[in-house]
């Protein structure tokens, strides 16, 4: 079997499952959003996801996206990008640029940043807070409990519409645990959009809620 012909399989495969897991969970007519998780993958696999139909991508890191995609996007114009990997300050002019999607904004610094940058080029991709659910002190993200505070900055003083929450749960625990919290973080902070759930457990994730899920080794094979 070809390349081509392993990742259309496996994103159909995906694909059900994701419908599978909807369904189990009352949400039959709200398919999540399957994001292609693309770091570290070659052109022949990248064009494979592409050519099965896959839309939307999902990069970890701003200058691999664009050696990615910056000679794709013209050939591809219903194409998403989500950032998904931690953003430093100093690539936040080139992440406005190129993504349609920030998922990861964790701290005031960074969020003043886009909003100035949101601001000098007229484009506004659309924003996640990331959460550290697991209050991991390795971890990105903001600590539950000081969510308020600093959703209240980014809608109030930074004018920035923040869409919906991403969380990566820890590795040693059970990942609904922290879907589930998630899922109640949104809700208490009127947000409806969650970024949640891996190859190893999306299928979790759609039942508590997930809005779209975040899958690479699934759909493309294991990592060289």
């Amino acid at each position: 079997m070809s390349i081509a012909e392993d990742i259309s399989q496996n994103r159909t495969a995906i694909l059900n499952r994701i419908d599978e897991a909807a369904q189990a969970a009352g949400r039959s007519d709200d398919r999540p959003t399957l994001v292609a998780v693309s770091k570290r993958q070659d052109a022949t696999r990248i064009d494979a996801a592409l050519a099965a139909g896959q839309r939307v991508f999902g990069e970890n890191r701003v200058q691999e996206a664009q050696q990615h995609w910056q000679g794709r996007r013209e050939d591809v114009p219903d194409l998403e990008l989500r950032l998904i990997g931690p953003l430093q300050t100093n690539k936040a002019a080139y992440a406005v640029a190129l993504f349609d999607v920030i998922e990861t904004v964790d701290r005031e610094k960074l969020a003043r940043k886009l909003a100035d940058e949101m601001a000098r080029q007229q484009r506004s991709p659309r924003l996640y807070i990331q959460i550290n659910t697991g209050e991991e002190t390795q971890k990105s993200g903001v600590l539950p409990a000081d969510l308020p505070a600093f959703l209240n900055l980014c809608r109030g003083e930074l004018d920035l519409q923040i869409e919906g929450l991403m969380c990566i749960p820890p590795v040693e625990e059970p990942a609904g645990l922290h879907f589930a919290l998630l899922a109640k973080l949104a809700r208490e902070n009127g947000l409806n959009r969650l970024s949640m759930g891996m190859s190893s457990d999306y299928e979790i994730a759609v039942q508590l809620g997930a809005s779209s899920v975040r899958v690479g080794t699934a759909l493309f094979g294991a990592r060289d």
